[in-house]
């Protein structure tokens, strides 16, 4: 069955600090990925938290960026099936480095089977994180036997 949109939305943590202070080095990034249309608009919530959205004829791209928890929540919706949301995706993970990212894929206006309306979802851990996570449990384990 032919679906009407696509949706991805990234949940990006611990992400590099120094990618996260400049709104508008990350609406410079976009741009060079997206192009001018449609334009930005940034939006300054309070001290430590903003957005950047752009809505296209086809669908649109939300960031909030939450400084001081390292984390970006990135959704990006098309309903042009020309449009690679992955793509994007992988430009964004490469500029804020997170150490593990959660995304989402939906299929909007699926009109399927009930059972077939669920999110796939990935988690990816960044190899450093995993050999940290590891080495935190070999000590902890270590740490209850002495």
């Amino acid at each position: 069955m032919k679906i009407l949109a696509r949706q991805l939305t990234l949940d990006m943590y611990n992400c590099d600090t120094s990618r996260l202070s400049g709104v508008d080095e990350i609406k410079d990034t976009l741009t060079k990925i997206i192009g001018n249309k449609p334009p930005l608009s940034s939006e300054v919530v309070d001290a430590g938290h903003y957005s950047i959205i752009g809505a296209f004829v086809t669908g649109h791209i939300a960031l909030h960026i939450y400084k001081e928890l390292r984390y970006v929540a990135v959704d990006i919706f098309t309903c042009a099936e020309a449009d690679d949301s992955e793509e994007l995706a992988a430009v964004l993970r490469k500029f804020f480095r997170p150490d593990k990212i959660k995304s989402t894929f939906l299929k909007r206006g699926d009109f399927g089977l009930e059972r077939e309306i669920k999110p796939k979802i990935k988690v990816r851990v960044a190899p450093l994180r995993r050999v940290k996570n590891a080495g935190a449990k070999v000590v902890k384990k270590l740490g209850i036997r002495k």
